[in-house]
């Protein structure tokens, strides 16, 4: 029996099996806030490589309405705004999101590291909030990773801790 013909079984085997994808999560806080006029903050979540270019947003969530309203304020997040967000065609199915009040969340961003190269990177969490202030966290790390590790990060105003887990 030639190689190919021993070798075939194996590699059909294979066909439709899913590739091991990293996973990343993202644990982002909003902070409670005692003020006089509060308004939820519009979030976003992307990652740049080392030269600033924009790769992937992760998450968006600003205020979804039917007129479009809410769009007009997206260009708050200025890092954001400037990277990506003048470009796009909103909403982005799988991207996109409400506005989140208060608490903890956890966010799976697994579609981010899909077509990444090797290389350094940058993750940032930025938020705007009307009648309120504007903040900016980032996270450096390389791209691939060898082993799962947690990085952190610590916002004052409108953020609370970021947390980014990734499993390869």
């Amino acid at each position: 029996m030639s190689v190919c013909k021993q070798m075939m079984p194996l590699l059909l085997a294979g066909i439709g099996a899913p590739l091991a994808a990293a996973q990343l999560t993202v644990d982002v806080a909003i902070p409670e806030m005692d003020v006089a006029e509060y308004h939820r903050p519009y979030v976003a979540i992307w990652v740049q490589n080392i030269d600033s270019k924009a790769v992937t947003n992760g998450a968006v969530w600003y205020q979804i309405d039917a007129d479009g309203e809410g769009e007009k304020w997206l260009k708050d997040m200025r890092l954001w705004w400037r990277r990506s967000g003048r470009s796009l065609d909103m909403p982005i199915d799988g991207v996109t999101g409400p506005t989140r009040k208060p608490g903890s969340y956890n966010v799976n961003l697994d579609h981010v590291t899909e077509n990444l190269e090797p290389g350094q990177y940058q993750l940032y969490v930025e938020a705007s909030r009307e009648v309120g202030g504007r903040e900016l966290l980032h996270i450096d790390f390389d791209w691939p990773l060898t082993k799962a590790q947690t990085l952190t990060a610590q916002g004052k105003t409108e953020l609370g801790k970021l947390s980014v887990t990734f499993n390869p």
